[in-house]
């Protein structure tokens, strides 16, 4: 296989428990995936993001001014049923 098209429907083709065994893998096979790495990219981007700055600076300035609108985040915040 040699294009993204071609691979993209080998794996349409495959079974559920093999497509599941590839979403299992990709991390591995496409380092990339990895949400650390991507955060770390995002976080070392030198490029200018007037936007997202400024939603940044009105979430602060939200929470300066009112503290308890912003629950403390707990561990038991991300268990599952």
């Amino acid at each position: 296989m040699s294009t993204a098209t071609e691979i993209e429907a080998a794996i349409r083709e495959l079974s559920p428990d093999e497509r599941k065994k590839l979403v299992r893998d990709l991390p591995a096979l496409l380092p990339e995936l990895d949400g650390d790495i991507a955060w770390q990219r995002i976080i070392r981007d030198p490029t200018p993001n007037p936007a997202l700055s400024a939603y940044v600076d009105a979430v602060d300035a939200e929470y300066q001014r009112n503290p308890s609108a912003f629950p403390e985040i707990k561990d038991r915040d991300f268990e599952t049923s």
